[in-house]
């Protein structure tokens, strides 16, 4: 059985992405198009729409254009979405990289994506440069003035192109990292069709538009702030807020002081705004809708914040591998717990993981998608691509929902072992492979352990090899200096054997249970 959109399919123009999402910027000129949060500067339609050109050309006549990669290591400023439409308008293609890896994480990014031109912030230059050690990287760059080690960006600008360089519709233009349904981070394929589709898709069920005042302080190197903020609002016309960092009472400011409509959040933010007192000393009352996303929401803690606010706080669904969005709330349509409907131009279907039959309404099996903004594959690693991705175009989600007979879909579990911190996907693989690199670890396996603000925070079982005497503290400060804050672990239980199955599998479902249980 295949569910289908009860929204009305939408326009796929066959067009490059820059095309696309700066369309109006003409037409929009002295508009607002991106606002610096911190500091009030703005960069209009005019001048966004002149600097990518000039981004594009500057990459051009340095020989950089189909095939070539640049990375992108950068906090939301104004300058992102310059550096990042530029790419694409060379015909080139973007790898954004999250700033808070360790060098070990950006290196290992650099190399499968092939990057040759990195660009970065002063304050992560010293990481950046020891990440692009022995890598294809030849030349660093930093947005504004230059530095030690790193020309300024201003350097790579030139004479604008008049039009972005002809792609085709399959031409991959970007490359953010996801772990996927399993394993260790690869480099997702997204061509300009896929985020053309998720752009028309989303504007087309959201009714964002040209009135709109959007707040993005959701990272743009992570899929659903770059899409759902930067490219959705630039090419709906709307003014893109953006914000360094997180910042409740700045977030708050912000919202007051620019008439924020929508703002794009995800479940720890949901609960500062239901439960935080700051809140109640801010003007929200422009705010038409909150939309969370990255991690799952409780009903519960929606309406909250909703009869707080006085505005819908809604849901969506999506992972990276499919730019992001495949099930959203329209205005209006909010259902308790629901994570909306399917996405127009967009397929569902709910399978059986067992059987592989199809299922029905309100019958609980694997998410399976197939529309227009479903990857291409994994670079480099075709048997991940085959693990996901079927032969009729069918991406396996590894979550486990049903949709009702209103057509909206509900995730209750999660068939793949990733943990969700934050909306940041942290691999159990990758911390359990780095836990037995430790001389003093014999066995370990990494679950999450669900938390009010984060969604799931990572806790490790570990065996100690006879003779060892390495503590719990031991342990957490010594993945703690390998990995981003976010895969950080929480706690550390020292166990003498971890549950397998006869085929050697990890139990993790015992050992849930086992850390519900006080450990």
């Amino acid at each position: 059985m295949t569910f289908t959109s009860p929204l009305p399919d939408v326009e796929i123009p066959d067009v490059p992405l820059v095309s696309y999402v700066l369309a109006r910027a003409a037409e929009l000129g002295d508009e607002p198009a991106l606002v610096d949060g911190p500091t009030g500067r703005v960069l209009t339609y005019a001048e966004l729409d002149r600097q990518v050109r000039s981004f594009a050309g500057g990459l051009r006549a340095r020989g950089f254009g189909k095939g070539d990669v640049l990375a992108l290591m950068a906090p939301n400023l104004p300058e992102y979405a310059v550096v990042f439409l530029g790419v694409a308008a060379s015909g080139g293609t973007i790898t954004t990289v999250n700033p808070t890896y360790t060098a070990h994480e950006v290196r290992h990014q650099l190399e499968d994506s092939g990057a040759t031109i990195l660009v970065t912030v002063p304050m992560f230059l010293e990481v950046a440069t020891e990440a692009a050690e022995g890598t294809a990287v030849g030349d660093r760059f930093v947005l504004g003035e230059a530095v030690d080690g790193a020309a300024s960006v201003a350097d790579l600008f030139g004479e604008p192109l008049e039009a972005p360089v002809p792609v085709d519709g399959g031409d991959v233009v970007v490359l953010p990292y996801s772990s996927g349904t399993t394993g260790l981070s690869k480099g997702v394929m997204l061509t300009n069709r896929n985020l053309v589709a998720n752009i028309a898709q989303v504007i087309g069920a959201s009714g964002i538009d040209g009135s709109d005042t959007v707040m993005a302080v959701l990272p743009f190197f992570h899929i659903y702030g770059m899409q759902v903020l930067m490219n959705t609002g630039l090419r709906a016309g709307a003014t893109v807020v953006t914000m360094p960092r997180f910042d409740l009472e700045q977030f708050l400011q912000l919202h007051q002081e620019h008439g924020v409509t929508r703002s794009f959040v995800a479940p720890p933010i949901v609960v500062a705004l239901a439960k935080h007192p700051v809140v109640d000393d801010y003007d929200l009352s422009h705010v038409d809708q909150v939309f969370s996303g990255a991690a799952p929401l409780s009903a519960e803690l929606a309406e909250e914040a909703a009869a707080r606010l006085g505005c819908e706080v809604v849901q969506g669904y999506g992972m990276t591998e499919m730019s992001p969005v495949s099930h959203l709330t329209p205005v209006g349509g909010y259902k308790p717990g629901s994570v909306g409907v399917t996405a127009p131009n967009t397929e569902t279907r709910i399978v059986d993981p067992s059987t592989g039959a199809d299922l029905g309404v309100d019958e609980d099996g694997e998410v399976w998608v197939r529309g227009p903004q479903v990857m291409l594959g994994y670079l480099n690693n075709a048997q991940a691509t085959a693990e996901t991705l079927d032969d009729d175009g069918w991406l396996h989600t590894g979550d486990i929902g049903h949709i009702d007979a209103d057509g909206h879909l509900f995730v209750v579990d999660r068939l793949k072992e990733l943990i969700k911190y934050k909306g940041f996907q942290v691999p159990p693989a990758e911390l359990e492979a780095l836990l037995l690199t430790h001389p003093a670890v014999a066995d370990a396996a990494v679950i999450g352990r669900p938390d009010d603000e984060a969604g799931e925070v990572p806790v490790a079982y570990v065996v100690l090899k006879p003779g060892q005497d390495a503590t719990a503290e031991d342990l957490m400060a010594f993945v703690a200096a390998e990995v981003a804050h976010y895969k950080q672990l929480r706690a550390v239980h020292l166990v003498d054997e971890i549950p397998k199955s006869a085929s050697g599998k990890i139990l993790r479902r015992i050992l849930r249970d086992r850390d519900a249980a006080g450990g």
